[in-house]
C-alpha cells in the first residue's frame, strides 16, 4: 500500500512534526511495508528524519504524480482547515484533496481540528470538498459541530490527536540532563500572537514568583526560532533567573523535558499534548478555541485568553499552587484519559488503512 500524507510539514513546527512522526510510526506499526510519501516544505529533511519519500508541497507536478501513483490520501492532522492565520490554508489543503478525488483516490481526514472558518468562500469550499471525502475524523466536539453547521453531510468521528498515541517512556533530554537542576521544574511554552503583548509581562511576573518559591523555570520553544524569540522576550521581562531549552531539540527531547516537569504553563497546543502524554498537569493560556477544547478534555484549567484582562499574575500563581497541591489527583485523571486516547489513536490509523485498502480493492 502507498499513501500520501498532506499537512503543515517541513516548517520546523514541533507540534505538526510530532503529528507526522506519530502518524508514520502508527501506520508502520500496523503495516510495516507501507510506502509513505509526505508533502513537505523541506522534503530532504522530512525524508531524512522520518525515512519516507517526500516531495515539495509547492510542486504541483510532483504532488499530482505522487497522488496518481498512490492508493490514497491522508489529510491531517492539526488545524489545516482554518482561515485565522491567513486566506491560503484552506484553498491549499482542499486543493490537494480535490486533486486526489480527480484521480479517484480515497481521502481520509485524519484527526483534524476544524476552524475557525470566517470567510464565506472558505466555508463554501470546505463544505464542497469534505462532502467528497471517504472518512472524516476530528479531534474535538467543536470541530464536529462546525462541520455540521457548514453543511458537511458525512458524519465525522471523534479521534484524539495522533501524538496522544505515543509512548514517551524511553525519551530523554540530554540538554536537561547536562543542567544542574535540583529544584522542581515548571516548563513554559509561549508564542507571539498577532499584536497582543500584554500577556507577556503577566506571565513574566508570575514566573518570578514561582522561581522565588523554589522552582526552576524552563522555556520550551515549540516552533523553532519563532518561539525562541518569544521565550527570550518573556525571559527578559523577568527579574529572576530562568532557562531556555534549545529551539532545535528533537520532538522526543522536548517531550522528555516536559515529562520531567511538575507542571507546564503552555500556549502551544502541542505543549499541552506533550504534557498530557507524560501525565504532567498543565495550565493553558488560550489564543484559539482548540486550546480550550483540549484543556476541557483533560480537565485542566485555562487561566484565560491572551486578549483578556480578567487574569493576571496573582490568578496564575494561585492556580499553579492549586494544581500542585492536587498533582496526584490530576496525574491520575490524565493517565486514565490517556489510556483511552492511546487505543483510539491506534483505531484512527487502522481506519485510515481500512478506508484506503477497501477503495484500492474496488478500483
Amino acid at each position: 500500500m502507498h499513501v500520501v500524507i498532506s499537512g503543515y510539514y517541513g516548517f520546523d513546527n514541533v507540534g505538526d512534526e510530532a503529528i507526522l512522526y506519530s502518524i508514520i510510526r502508527t501506520l508502520k506499526e500496523i503495516q510495516p511495508d507501507i510506502k509513505i510519501t509526505v508533502l513537505s516544505n523541506n522534503p530532504e529533511k522530512t525524508s531524512y528524519t522520518y525515512h519516507v519519500h517526500s516531495v515539495n508541497r509547492r510542486n504541483i507536478v510532483a504532488i499530482r504524480k505522487a497522488i496518481k501513483e498512490s492508493d490514497g490520501l491522508i489529510s491531517g492532522g492539526g488545524s489545516l482547515l482554518q482561515d485565522i492565520t491567513g486566506p491560503m490554508s484552506i484553498p491549499y489543503y482542499t486543493g490537494v484533496i480535490q486533486l486526489a478525488k480527480w484521480h479517484r483516490k480515497p481521502v481520509f481526514i485524519y484527526a483534524q481540528g476544524m476552524g475557525p472558518i470566517n470567510r464565506k468562500f472558505s466555508k463554501l469550499i470546505v463544505r464542497m470538498t469534505l462532502n467528497k471525502t471517504d472518512h472524516i475524523t476530528v479531534r474535538d466536539d467543536n470541530s464536529k459541530s462546525l462541520l455540521k453547521l457548514l453543511g458537511v453531510k458525512l458524519d465525522a468521528r471523534l479521534a484524539p490527536d495522533p501524538v496522544l498515541g505515543l509512548d514517551s517512556s524511553t525519551f530523554i533530554s540530554p540538554w536537561m540532563e547536562s543542567q544542574d537542576i535540583s529544584n522542581s521544574i515548571i516548563s513554559v511554552s509561549v508564542r507571539h500572537w498577532k499584536e497582543y503583548t500584554s500577556f507577556k509581562p503577566k506571565i513574566a511576573r508570575s514566573l518570578d514568583h514561582l522561581v522565588q518559591n523554589g522552582n526552576t523555570v524552563i522555556f520550551v520553544p515549540m516552533h523553532g526560532l519563532h518561539d525562541h524569540h518569544a521565550s527570550e522576550e518573556v525571559a527578559s521581562l523577568m527579574e529572576e533567573k530562568c532557562l531556555i531549552s534549545p529551539h532545535d531539540a528533537t520532538i522526543q527531547e522536548k517531550i522528555a523535558l516536559i515529562g520531567k516537569s511538575q507542571l507546564l504553563i503552555g500556549m502551544r497546543l502541542h505543549s499541552l499534548i506533550f504534557s498530557a502524554i507524560n501525565a504532567t498537569p498543565f495550565i493553558a493560556i488560550s489564543y484559539d478555541p482548540k486550546i480550550d477544547s483540549f484543556a476541557e478534555i483533560y480537565n485542566q484549567p485555562v487561566i484565560g485568553d491572551v486578549t483578556a484582562t480578567s487574569w493576571g499574575e496573582k490568578e496564575l500563581v494561585e492556580k499553579v499552587k492549586w494544581i500542585l497541591e492536587r498533582s496526584e489527583e490530576h496525574e491520575t485523571y490524565i493517565k486514565q484519559k490517556l489510556k483511552i486516547c492511546k487505543e483510539e489513536a491506534m483505531e484512527t490509523a487502522l481506519g485510515a488503512i481500512r478506508t484506503i485498502r477497501a477503495s484500492a480493492k474496488v478500483n
